[in-house]
């Protein structure tokens, strides 16, 4: 969460309803342990997978879900779709809304990834990776208009068409610019040396939400490893990366302003 007291996962441990759940522990303060972790049970998580939660200002959350539409066949757009939900006060969390299918909207026939939500000068912007117009999941964005969340578009600068390229985060810095933080199993990076196996952590920088992004650099041993690293998460200040490897969590500290 933006106050960094509070941590969304998903995970298939004990307890879960179905194929996978969206878990939350809180701490005290930044420097202190967290909690046990709780699951939030339904409406949010349900007997099929439930997974991705991204929380946002205001107590909303985004995740992804397979969840059928009519309660027996397939997910409603595709193998995986954005859903949006609302804490109250009491803790409780609303019904999920789904969000739009392409056309109209960012879902699609194949699976979703990671909704990341950003408010700029510019608009609201949601970023998430998805394989709905290819084999292989490529980054996209989509700007929030009147009716809602629009069609995503690929981010070609972000995407590789041989590799996946999938769950993007996206934090504002204080100077105004974007900072982007993803995974990708391409083969190479700064087109020099190899990556470093599996699932690499990859960042990159715009001034504009939809275009202008740099080139993607792999983050390095500090982070990296010949396992695989994904779905990377950078704390609202920027100081904290927080992502998965081979199924636990990490923490890195950066060094220096960027």
């Amino acid at each position: 969460t933006e106050d960094g007291l509070s941590i969304f996962v998903a995970s298939a441990r004990e307890g879960t309803l179905g194929a996978n759940d969206i878990w939350a522990a809180d701490r005290a303060s930044i420097d202190s342990p967290w909690g046990e972790v709780r699951n939030l049970g339904e409406p949010i998580n349900t007997m099929w997978a439930d997974f991705c939660p991204t929380p946002v200002m205001g107590r909303w959350l985004f995740f992804v879900s397979e969840r059928p539409g009519d309660g027996t066949g397939p997910a409603p757009c595709g193998g995986g779709d954005m859903y949006l939900s609302r804490q109250s006060p009491a803790g409780g969390w609303s019904e999920p809304e789904m969000l739009s299918c392409a056309p109209h909207g960012p879902n699609t026939v194949g699976g979703e990834r990671s909704p990341s939500l950003v408010e700029t000068w510019h608009g609201t912007y949601l970023f998430y990776s998805t394989n709905g117009d290819g084999p292989n999941q490529d980054i996209y964005v989509s700007t929030l208009g009147p009716k809602g969340f629009g069609r995503g578009k690929k981010i070609a600068a972000l995407s590789t068409p041989d590799f996946e390229d999938i769950m993007p985060n996206v934090r504002v810095r204080e100077d105004g610019a974007l900072e982007m933080v993803f995974s990708s199993n391409r083969t190479t990076w700064g087109g020099k040396q190899p990556a470093f196996g599996g699932q690499d952590v990859y960042i990159s920088y715009s001034w504009w939400p939809t275009k202008g992004w740099s080139a993607p650099q792999n983050l390095g041993k500090a982070v990296n490893t010949a396992g695989v690293e994904q779905r990377a998460t950078l704390s609202h200040d920027g100081k904290r990366l927080y992502f998965g490897r081979d199924g636990d969590i990490f923490m890195s500290t950066r060094k220096g302003r960027h």
